[in-house]
This record gives structure tokens, C-alpha cells and sequence, in this order.
């Protein structure tokens, strides 16, 4: 049973993994001066890159959006993994075996072994397959790409490829790669018969199924022969790997878009999806022979960030009966959304593909835009399912159509759509509304009371709306701060001495830490940070990437962006020699502030003391004044 993993392998793992080579698979970095990076924001667009990353410390920050982060972070943000996953995965990258609290254990090395290998072996099936679509044996699957619109290009960018006629072709291939029987048994690529294993895929025209991350981890094959007496489409069969329950085609291509544009289109098939991509609707993804449910409702919300705060999931289905049951069953699982959800079918009952075909690319984004609501096909759905002719059939159409429209999450429009209910019932809007009321009441009572675990969060997300004061921290207050003013002088130079504390930290060694412990910082936000650095103590500060992530963790909440900010932000220096004199300089700059502001205090003091009377104690402050005058002079030499 996995555990939580031990606080101190997480702070190893991030402590060895280099973040500047993770976010080089995502992003082109270029040079921003010693020891940072610059790149285009993977989080946002942009054409200037503001996406800076300084390894030393292992942070990014993105100058432009204000996203940013550790290097466990940005893969569980780009990957959309779990914080978990992301942890784990790092250290599969590394070499480096966590350790579980409680007794738990991660994942087992043996089968952590066997888990690659059989990713390893689907990726050379899938290189396999596509190197068979080029081969003169293929041509029908050539013959029927093309005839969907789809050319060469294409087909190398969604992986498309050929499973040629035979039994072995395949088997041959992986066993000549070093591949056992017993390993090739647990793929879902083979069949097994009385003489042993064979091809389950043989001249099919195959597409490639990939996880969140980019592993292929099965197949959907699509049959091209009249004498294959086998089914239209035959997808990989559950393993380890594969659960089609958790499977959404297209979603490697796809997250980032998802993302992004905080759109989700669910279509049906394979070609779909590519029809899709290729006519400028790249947020689309298809399930693989089941019916869109709660474990794809996860991953949808995950990409979506369904926080209530917009984002829209687009079903797509063929205007026949299938496709109209298709879309009710969705409409079943919605109130699981935050999201608006939508229905999108063309009058003709053509699909993306087809549409793609008959009248082009423009014709499939004009689909996607007129998308409709999904709570409405749901009521016009119910209605047909009744004699609207009979006082009977009205009567049975309300009951069955007034809880959907009590449902709806938008207040705005609730109203709106009692009305529509009304005219296409050809009954009075009072008369819905008491049954619309009858059904919320209804449902209401079937719901959790606030307070007894789940009723307060379950109204939060249907409703979308912000958490109430309850929810907040125990004290009740959460700290606010407002950005500091870069044309204040000593707004400035406090943001110059974090900046410098934060990149580099041994610059604090010994007594400088004493004097930067001391100093007293005026602006709000940089006093905040400074008091952080302060309970962080000196014990992290040979250690750069450990003292941010502590800093971070003791910072109020709302400044942690700051502090990400501070301890990427280039230093303006061009080698380490440079960096080491800038330090030296900011901080004796910092504390020659300080010593003003000291002897701007005791030469108060020195005016309200009467001398004669109180000679001892005005000797004393103007010996102080002259250590004061004295330290700040050697504070000049040294710098």
C-alpha cells in the first residue's frame, strides 16, 4: 500500500534534479545572464519570453503570467499530475529509490522494471506500425486515410500506422528485440491459441493510444479487409497499462490546448480527433470504446483547472439515436462539472471527420461554435419523448423537464429557460416555475446538510462560488500586502538585498548574516520576506535551492509568488566575480542604510539632551555616532 513519501527524499529529489534540464524538454531556454535562463511561457502566449529560470536556486518564474514554481511543480503543471506522480517520477529519472511514511511503500522496483519494459515494447510496436504504413503491403490503409482526407503528414503527426496481414509480423519484431513470451502476453497485442501467442492486430490500420505524459500503452486498430471477420474497430484489451475507463485518445496532443484555451471538445472516434486537430480545434480527444465517464470527468477537471472560474467541455455525437443516447448519458454525469457543458451535432447527423470531408476545415470550427447547451438538448431531448398534443403528454413532459432546468448552475439564465420551457409546453411560466421549485425542493432534500461533510463543498462546485469565511484559515485573516513601488528609493534597495539574499546565500556567511538578520526593512511585502528568511535561519544558507523552498514555506501565502519572483530575477553581472562584488555591494549598501537610519535617531536624541545637565549620557551617544560614522565609512572601503 503506497504511503505518503519522507519529506527529506522529496527535498533530495528536488535538490538533485537539474530544472533547468526538465523544462529544456518543454521549452527552448536561451542565456539571460549569469546563471539564468530565459524562454517563451509554456503557461501562456506571448512573443517576448519573460519565462525566466535560475537552476541554482530551482525556481522558474514567468515575468508576464506570474506563474512559478519549484521543478516538481512544473511537472505536475505541464504532465497534469499529481504532486505525488510528479515526485515519483523525477526520482524514476534520477535513479533515486523514495521512501514511504507509515510503513507504505511506492511503487515496487520489480514492477516498476516490468512497467517500463512494457512501455519500452509498445513503443517499438508502435515505430513498427508506422514503418509498415510506408510499405507497398499497405496501401489500402494508405487508400483509406486519404479518402478521409488525411495525407502523409498527417498520419506521421497523430502516429498512424499498419498492422500488416499475417499472424507474426509483429511477434517476430519484439521477439528479435529480446522480448519474452511471457512479457509480450501481459501487452494486449497478442491473442493465444493452442500452437501459443500471435498478432492480435493483422492488417489493420492502426492507431497509436498514449497517456497524459506521451507513452503509448495500446492500439486501436480499424479493420480494412472484407474478409476480416472481426469487429469495425478492436482496441487493446485491459493490462496494466491499458484502462479504457481512464483512456483519452488524443490527450497528449491535446492537454496543453486544454489547458490553455480551458476548452475540452469530447468526440467519438479516432479520425475525429484528427479531423479536429488538423481543421484548428486542437482541444479534442475521443474515449476508446466506452461512454465518457467519472474517471475521464478527473482528468477532464484537472486539465480544465475547474474551478468554477470559466472553462467549457463541448460533447460531439451523430445526430442518430446512438448519438442522442450518447449525449443524454453525458448530460447524466455533468452536475460533476464545474465547467459549462456544451452539445455540439450537425444537422445532418455528420461527423467531424465527415464534415471535414464534405465541406472543409471552417465548416468543423463552425460546429464547435454553435455548440449549444447541454441541459437544453437534455429538455428538448425529454420533450420529444412525449405527446405534446395531450394535456396528458404536457403534463408528463414537465415533470420529466423541470428538474433539468432547476439544475441549470447559471441563476441568469435559469429564468430565461423556464420561459422557453413555457412556450414549447404552451403552459403558464408560473406554472413551470412551481414545478421547477417542486423539483429543486426535491432535490435539496436529497442532498448532505451544510456542515455534515460534503454539503457546503458540493454547493461550491455546482454553484462555482468562492469559498465563505468559515473556509479560511483558523485566525481568520488573511494577510494582505500591496506591491512594493519601484520608484521608492528604499523600496528599491530592499528589493536589491532579497534579491541578493535569496540567489546567494552564502554571501550571508558569518557575521553578515547577524547584520542582515538586524536590518529593519520598511516596505510591508519585503519586511514579510525578510522576517521568512529570518525563521528560516542561517543553518540553509550554503545550500541555495533548500533555503528559497523553506523561505517559501514560511512566507504568508499571498507573497510566495514574490519570493519566486526575487529568487529568479537575473542579477546584473556578467561572470562570478561580478556576482560575488554586486552582493558585497547591495548588502553593504543595505547596512549603510541601516546605520543611517540609526544615527538619524541617536542625533534626535542628541538635540532633546540637555548636556550640562546629563554630560555622561551625551558622551556616550556621541561616541556611538562616531562608531555609527566610522563602521559606515568602513562599509564604503570594503565595497
Amino acid at each position: 500500500m503506497a504511503g505518503l513519501i519522507k519529506r527529506e527524499d522529496i527535498d533530495e529529489v528536488r535538490q538533485r534534479t537539474d530544472i533547468k534540464e526538465v523544462i529544456d524538454g518543454y521549452v527552448t531556454l536561451k542565456g539571460a545572464g549569469l546563471g539564468s535562463f530565459k524562454g517563451l511561457c509554456p503557461f501562456h502566449d506571448e512573443r517576448s519570453p519573460s519565462f525566466t529560470v535560475r537552476p541554482q536556486v530551482g525556481r522558474y518564474h514567468c515575468f508576464g503570467c506570474g506563474e512559478d514554481g519549484d521543478v516538481i511543480s512544473f511537472v505536475q503543471k505541464l504532465d497534469h499530475t499529481s504532486f505525488h506522480e510528479a515526485v515519483e517520477k523525477l526520482a524514476a529519472r534520477i535513479g533515486f529509490e523514495l521512501r514511504y511514511e507509515d510503513g507504505g511503500t511506492g511503487p515496487n522496483r520489480e514492477d516498476v522494471g516490468k512497467r517500463q519494459r512494457l512501455l519500452d515494447a509498445h513503443k517499438v510496436a508502435d515505430e513498427f506500425f508506422r514503418a509498415q504504413l510506408l510499405t507497398p503491403a499497405a496501401a489500402e490503409g494508405r487508400n483509406f486515410l486519404h479518402g478521409r482526407g488525411f495525407d502523409r503528414a498527417a498520419a506521421e503527426q497523430f502516429g498512424v500506422g499498419y498492422a500488416p496481414q499475417g499472424w507474426d509480423a509483429l511477434l517476430k519484431h519484439l521477439r528479435g528485440r529480446g522480448y519474452t513470451d511471457a512479457e509480450l502476453k501481459l501487452t494486449g497485442m497478442f491473442s493465444e491459441g493452442n500452437r501459443g501467442i500471435y498478432d492480435r492486430f493483422r492488417g489493420r490500420l492502426i492507431w497509436p493510444i498514449r497517456d497524459i505524459a506521451g507513452d503509448t500503452i495500446g492500439f486501436g486498430a480499424r479493420k480494412l479487409y472484407e474478409d476480416d471477420q472481426g469487429p469495425k474497430y478492436l482496441n487493446t484489451p485491459e493490462t496494466t497499462l491499458y484502462k479504457k475507463s481512464q483512456v483519452l485518445y488524443g490527450i497528449d496532443l491535446a492537454k496543453r490546448n486544454i489547458a490553455k484555451d480551458r476548452q475540452l471538445v469530447v468526440v467519438e472516434g479516432y479520425t475525429d480527433v484528427m479531423a479536429c486537430h488538423l481543421a484548428g480545434v486542437p482541444t479534442a480527444v475521443a474515449t476508446c470504446g466506452t461512454a465518457f465517464g467519472a474517471d475521464h470527468i478527473k482528468i477532464a477537471r484537472r486539465l480544465l483547472s475547474d474551478d468554477g472560474t470559466g472553462g467549457e467541455v463541448i460533447f460531439t455525437f451523430d445526430g442518430d439515436a446512438a448519438g442522442q443516447k450518447a449525449a443524454l448519458r453525458a448530460f447524466e454525469e455533468d452536475q460533476r462539472f464545474v465547467a459549462q457543458t456544451y452539445v455540439a451535432v450537425e444537422p445532418t447527423g455528420a461527423d467531424p471527420c465527415e464534415l471535414r470531408q464534405a465541406k472543409g476545415d471552417a465548416a468543423v470550427r463552425d460546429l464547435i461554435g454553435t455548440r449549444r447547451p447541454l441541459f437544453e438538448f437534455a429538455i428538448r431531448a425529454s420533450l420529444k419523448r412525449h405527446n405534446l398534443d395531450t394535456v396528458e403528454g404536457r403534463i408528463a413532459a414537465l415533470r420529466e423537464s423541470a428538474p433539468v432546468v432547476a439544475q441549470i448552475r447559471d441563476a441568469g439564465i435559469r429564468p430565461a429557460y423556464a420561459r422557453e420551457l413555457a412556450g414549447w409546453l404552451g403552459m403558464p411560466v408560473e406554472e413551470v416555475s412551481r414545478a421547477m421549485a417542486v423539483a429543486a425542493k426535491r432535490a435539496a432534500q436529497g442532498e448532505t446538510p451544510a456542515g455534515q461533510g460534503t454539503g457546503q463543498g458540493a454547493a461550491h462546485q455546482r454553484t462555482g462560488a468562492a469559498p465563505g469565511i468559515a473556509e479560511l484559515p483558523a485566525s481568520g485573516v488573511v494577510p494582505s500586502f500591496n506591491r512594493p513601488d519601484p520608484r521608492d528609493p528604499v523600496a528599491s534597495m530592499e528589493r536589491q538585498a532579497l534579491e541578493v539574499a535569496l540567489q546567494e546565500p552564502a554571501t550571508l556567511a558569518g557575521g553578515i548574516w547577524d547584520r542582515f538578520s538586524a536590518a529593519g526593512f520598511k516596505t510591508p511585502a519585503y519586511q514579510a520576506v525578510h522576517e521568512a528568511m529570518r525563521a528560516s535561519g542561517p543553518g540553509l544558507t550554503g545550500d541555495p535551492v533548500r533555503w528559497v523552498e523553506q523561505v517559501m514555506h514560511e512566507v504568508p501565502e499571498p507573497l510566495r509568488p514574490l519570493v519566486s519572483e526575487l529568487a529568479v530575477v537575473p542579477l546584473p553581472a556578467s561572470n562570478a566575480e561580478g556576482v560575488l562584488k554586486y552582493c558585497r555591494d547591495i548588502l553593504a549598501r543595505l547596512f549603510e542604510l541601516q546605520i543611517t537610519r540609526v544615527k538619524a535617531d541617536k542625533m534626535g536624541q542628541l538635540q532633546r539632551l540637555d548636556a550640562s545637565a546629563q554630560p555622561e549620557e551625551f558622551q556616550r551617544l556621541n561616541r556611538e555616532l562616531m562608531m555609527l560614522e566610522m563602521e559606515r565609512r568602513s562599509l564604503r572601503s570594503d565595497a
